[in-house]
C-alpha cells in the first residue's frame, strides 16, 4: 500500500462481521433489532425514573445516566454498520473514523466512571446507613455525573490529539466493524508507543477505580455480623455487581482475543458482546431484579396505553 501522511488519507475501509454478501441481511436484521431492544429498554428506565417520584433516589438517578449513556454507547456504533450494510459500502472518512472513536472513548470511559460512582453510592449505603440521605443528596449526586463527564472529556479528547498525529496508509483496513481505538493503533503506519502507553495507563487508572470500589464494598459486606445483614447488603448491590461483571468480563475478552488469539472474527464477536449485548441487557438485568423498577414501568405502560 501506499504511504502517505494522515492529511492525505480520506477513507478507511471497515471490513466489518462478515465479508459473504448472503450474511449482510441477517446481519441488518439482527443489529437493527438489537440496537432498537436496547434503545427501547433504557428509555423505558429513563421514563420510568424520571416520571416515577418513589425512584427519585441516588440510586435510581445514577441507574437513568448509565441508560442514557448507553444508548449514546450503541448509537455510536451500530448505526455506523447498519448504514453501510444499507449503502452496501465499506467506507468511512477520515474525520468520520476520528469522531467515531471520539464518541467511542466517551461513553466506553462514562460507562466505566458511572459505575465506579455507583459503586460509592452502593458502599456509602451499606457502611454508614444512617447518613446515607446526608451524604448522597440530589445536590451531591448531579455533582458526581458532572465531574464524570470533565473527567472523560478531556481524556477522549487527548486520545484524539494523539491519533491525529499518527500517518496512516492509503486504502487502510480496518478489520471490524467500527472504528475501535486499539484496531486504528494497529492500522498506522507510524510509531504508536506513546499511544499505547496512554491508553494502557488510562484505562488501568480507570479499572482499578471500580476494582477498589467494589472490594471495599465487599469486604464492607463480609463485616456484617447476621447472615441476613449479609443477604440484604449483597441484594441492595447484586444488580450493580451483575452489570460490572458483564461489562468487564466481556472487555477483558476483547483484549485477550486480540492480543493471544490471531483470528479477527473471535476478536470481532469478543467486541459486539461488549458494545451491543452489553448495553442490551443492562435493563433487564436492573428491571427483572428490582420491584421498585417494575412496578414504575407498568405505571407508565398503563398510563400511555
Amino acid at each position: 500500500m501506499e504511504a502517505g501522511n494522515h492529511t492525505g488519507v480520506s477513507l478507511f475501509l471497515l471490513l466489518g462481521l462478515s465479508e459473504d454478501p448472503e450474511l449482510q441481511p441477517l446481519l441488518f436484521g439482527l443489529f437493527l433489532s438489537m440496537y432498537l431492544v436496547t434503545v427501547l429498554g433504557n428509555l423505558l428506565i429513563i421514563m420510568a425514573v424520571s416520571s416515577d417520584s418513589h425512584l427519585h433516589t441516588p440510586m435510581y438517578f445514577f441507574i437513568a445516566n448509565l441508560s442514557f449513556v448507553d444508548i449514546c454507547f450503541v448509537s455510536t456504533t451500530v448505526l455506523k454498520m447498519l448504514g453501510n450494510i444499507r449503502a452496501q459500502s465499506k467506507d468511512i472518512s477520515y474525520i468520520g473514523c476520528l469522531t467515531q472513536v471520539y464518541f467511542f472513548v466517551v461513553f466506553s470511559g462514562m460507562d466505566d466512571v458511572l459505575l465506579t460512582v455507583m459503586a460509592y453510592d452502593r458502599f456509602v449505603a451499606i457502611c454508614p446507613p444512617l447518613h446515607y440521605v446526608v451524604i448522597m443528596n440530589a445536590r451531591f449526586c448531579a455533582l458526581l455525573v458532572l465531574m464524570c463527564w470533565f473527567v472523560i472529556l478531556p481524556i477522549s479528547l487527548f486520545h484524539i490529539l494523539l491519533l491525529t498525529q499518527l500517518t496512516f496508509c492509503v486504502g487502510t483496513e480496518i478489520p471490524h466493524f467500527f472504528c475501535e481505538l486499539d484496531q486504528i493503533l494497529k492500522a498506522a503506519c507510524s510509531d504508536t508507543l506513546i499511544n499505547d502507553i496512554c491508553l494502557y495507563v488510562i484505562t488501568a487508572l480507570l479499572v482499578s477505580g471500580i476494582l477498589i470500589s467494589y472490594t471495599q464494598i465487599v469486604s464492607s459486606i463480609l463485616r456484617v455480623p447476621s447472615s441476613g445483614g449479609r443477604y440484604k447488603a449483597f441484594s441492595t448491590c447484586g444488580s450493580h455487581l451483575s452489570v460490572v461483571c458483564l461489562f468487564y468480563g466481556t472487555g477483558l475478552g476483547v483484549y485477550l482475543s486480540s492480543t493471544v488469539s490471531h483470528s479477527r472474527r473471535k476478536a470481532v464477536v469478543a467486541s459486539v458482546m461488549y458494545t451491543v449485548v452489553v448495553p442490551m441487557l443492562n435493563p433487564f438485568i436492573y428491571s427483572l431484579r428490582n420491584r421498585d423498577i417494575k412496578r414504575a414501568m407498568w405505571r407508565l405502560l398503563k398510563r400511555t396505553a
